[in-house]
């Protein structure tokens, strides 16, 4: 298992105990955890110093059990609807939006070990922290308890946002690909042209190029989101000229 490799002298508690944290946690996802290490692990940042087991891992692993339980949930919700309009539902609410927006509703960013220094810095109000240590809490009740317990947490957190609307969101990478489509150009081009900040909190910058227009940028603490920001701005060019 890969451990942390940040180290930062101005490191100190938060005066809450661990376990005090650890029994939180467990409350939010209600399951009583048999491996401690795993909620352990979820619930420190790569900021704590080294040595320490860190989020990103586990990270990566809720973001599969997430996407799995919500693809189902979609699939069991609209049976008729073809792929690629479910799956502009997915990429709505598999969002990294809507992923701070529950940990910040469920006071994830409280509970997780920072650094002094992450912390003063605002680090428990950063959606890209809160939603990566969401998604880190869904990897360690997957891998203490199987699928079933995680999928009756997402169903119960993201259920109402699988019905809030009738019709599927449009995003602006789709928007924007049909729109080139339409109008006979070739498909938009998406290029990263910069990365910045420490590891565990980047943010990307993409360009994207279509038809005659200046390309456009956008920034975001993904690639992903990065695009979807550039898609934007490149409407708003289309949109005026």
């Amino acid at each position: 298992m890969a451990v942390c490799d940040a180290f930062r002298p101005d490191f100190q508690r938060r005066p809450v105990s661990e376990q005090s944290r650890l029994a939180a946690a467990a409350r939010v996802l209600d399951h009583d955890f048999a491996r401690k290490d795993l909620l352990v692990e979820a619930l420190t940042h790569s900021s704590v110093k080294a040595g320490q087991r860190c989020f990103e891992r586990l990270e990566f692993l809720g973001d599969r059990v997430l996407g799995l339980a919500v693809a189902d949930m979609l699939l069991e919700a609209f049976p008729k609807e073809e792929e690629g309009t479910s799956a502009k539902r997915f990429a709505a609410r598999d969002s990294r939006k809507t992923l701070a927006g529950i940990a910040d509703r469920l006071d994830i960013g409280e509970l997780v070990h920072l650094s002094k220094g992450e912390a003063d810095s605002g680090g428990r109000e950063n959606p890209s922290l809160l939603a990566d240590a969401l998604e880190a809490l869904l990897g360690a009740l997957y891998l203490d308890a199987g699928l079933a317990p995680a999928d009756v947490f997402i169903r119960r957190h993201w259920g109402d946002r699988m019905m809030a609307a009738d019709s599927p969101p449009e995003d602006s990478k789709t928007r924007l690909q049909e729109w080139a489509q339409a109008a006979g150009h070739a498909l938009p081009a998406y290029t990263t042209t910069g990365e910045e900040g420490p590891a565990h909190d980047p943010v990307f910058e993409v360009e994207v190029s279509v038809a005659n227009h200046p390309p456009a940028r956008g920034q975001g603490g993904s690639k992903r989101v990065a695009e979807q920001a550039a898609a934007g701005a490149m409407l708003r060019v289309v949109a005026s000229s």
